[in-house]
């Protein structure tokens, strides 16, 4: 009966093959290729008629080991092994491209031990992989995340960035991000994505200035195995890991010459080759870049190509210093405390109005990122209650701060401090800009002293 029931089995056991999701090859003990599924011709891209009967290394398995054995013939160290359980490696698909694959093999062998060939099963991990590498983009960015996809502010400068975000995010031109460091130009790159066309497709990003020139060509373009010292397996590159995606590169203007020279012409023929291959690849990804420096100032000095400037500045979105919109200060600082109490479960319910004018009157040249690091010191100092100057880093404390004077010099001081407030306040008929540059403070600072000495403008200048 059991002998009946097998051989019932083995009259179904293609279109059993057939159901499985996972790809299934057999490959015969000298390397060739004698089965597929259907499910593997779905991932590779090849059909069954062309690929039968062919070798088993047209699919350029970066993790197998070719041996010479019996008589130099090319022999897979699989047969070797025995088996290979869960082993990631990557596969050259009939198009060129690379698939992630995760593989279990085994050796097939008769009843008499002989070899009879191998069977492989390969799972498609690429979108696993694409979907780890976001969820590790999104932790990071968990830290920042805010009113507009994780950017703070209501000032006229930020309103505008949010403005422009959108509407860059709904066109497939180059986008370039420029900004002083820690003023958010990855946000807004991620913004950019998130509202953009290909939203649902990969979000790849690379530091270029994080690379050696060697490095950083092939982390862009990828490399086959050999290609170079230390190419020990396939590398897909960035480029191609973004294909239907944005790929957005920070720090362009840290891009050696000779990879400008690669990127330009990329960006014209929209196709690349791998280091170490010279069959193009085509790619369908949209550029979105960023910098701190002065591009034109590097065209002119001869240290950025000209040509690769025009093709990335087609849509260019500026990103002001926190320095010039102080008034987004006090939303940061709120949003910053409020994240750093769920993350610490510290009792700290905010700031005295010393620690405020000192933050106010800071220059950050580290700018959010700056300001959130002072936080998060001033976190780890304090226990609960208000956050005091005494919390702050050393470096702004005692520049900006000074112990409290005796009740008496205390109230004369207010004393000064409100008289030459009202007087800036009439001498400019209640313009506190032109207050503010008359008394060397900024703006916020001439509101919260109003506030704090309860001045009314219209009261005064009536009066």
């Amino acid at each position: 009966m059991t002998s009946l029931q097998e051989q019932k089995i083995n009259l179904y056991l293609k279109e059993i093959i057939n159901t499985m999701n996972d790809g299934l090859m057999v490959v015969s003990p000298g390397g060739d290729i004698i089965m597929v599924n259907q499910a593997f011709e779905k991932i590779m891209g090849y059909r069954r008629e062309e690929i039968i009967g062919r070798p088993c290394t047209m699919l350029q398995c970066d993790a197998c080991a070719a041996t010479f054995a019996d008589g130099q013939r090319r022999h897979c160290d699989l047969f070797r092994q025995g088996a290979a359980i869960r082993k990631r490696c990557l596969y050259m698909r009939k198009d060129g491209s690379y698939v992630h694959i995760l593989k279990n093999a085994s050796i097939l062998r008769d009843e008499a031990g002989q070899v009879l060939g191998a069977v492989e099963t390969l799972t498609d991990v690429s979108e696993l992989d694409q979907r780890t590498e976001q969820i590790q983009q999104l932790s990071k960015l968990m830290d920042t995340a805010g009113d507009f996809h994780g950017m703070v502010g209501k000032s006229h400068d930020m309103q505008q960035v949010f403005t422009l975000t959108q509407k860059a995010a709904q066109s497939e031109a180059p986008v370039i991000i420029c900004g002083e460091s820690g003023t958010g130009k990855e946000l807004v790159a991620h913004a950019i994505h998130a509202l953009g066309r290909r939203r649902e497709g990969p979000f790849i990003t690379c530091n270029c200035a994080a690379l050696n020139e060697a490095l950083l060509e092939s982390e862009l373009f990828g490399h086959v195995k050999g290609a170079f010292t230390g190419a020990y397996t396939h590398r897909q590159g960035r480029f191609e890991a973004a294909h239907r995606g944005d790929i957005f590169l920070d720090e362009i203007g840290d891009l050696p010459s000779s990879i400008q020279i690669k990127l330009l012409r990329v960006l014209e023929t929209k196709q690349f080759e791998r280091v170490g291959e010279v069959r193009p690849i085509s790619m369908d990804t949209r550029l979105i870049t960023a910098t701190h420096r002065d591009l034109e100032s590097l065209v002119a000095a001869g240290r950025f190509r000209e040509d690769l400037f025009f093709r990335i500045n087609v849509i260019p979105i500026q990103l002001p210093p926190l320095r010039d919109r102080v008034d987004d200060v006090p939303l940061l600082v709120d949003y910053f405390l409020q994240h750093l109490r769920q993350r610490s479960g510290k009792a700290i319910t905010g700031l005295t109005g010393e620690t405020m004018e000192i933050l106010l009157e800071q220059p950050w040249p580290g700018n959010v990122r700056e300001l959130k690091g002072v936080l998060e010191y001033a976190f780890v100092v304090a226990t609960d209650g208000l956050l005091t100057p005494e919390h702050l880093p050393p470096k702004l404390s005692q520049r900006q701060y000074t112990p409290a004077a005796p009740p008496a010099a205390g109230a004369a001081a207010a004393a000064d401090e409100k008289t030459a407030l009202i007087n800036a306040l009439r001498q400019t008929s209640g313009n506190q800009s032109q207050a503010a540059a008359l008394l060397g403070v900024t703006r916020v600072t001439v509101w919260h002293r109003m506030k704090k000495h309860g001045i009314d403008v219209r009261k005064l200048i009536t009066a």
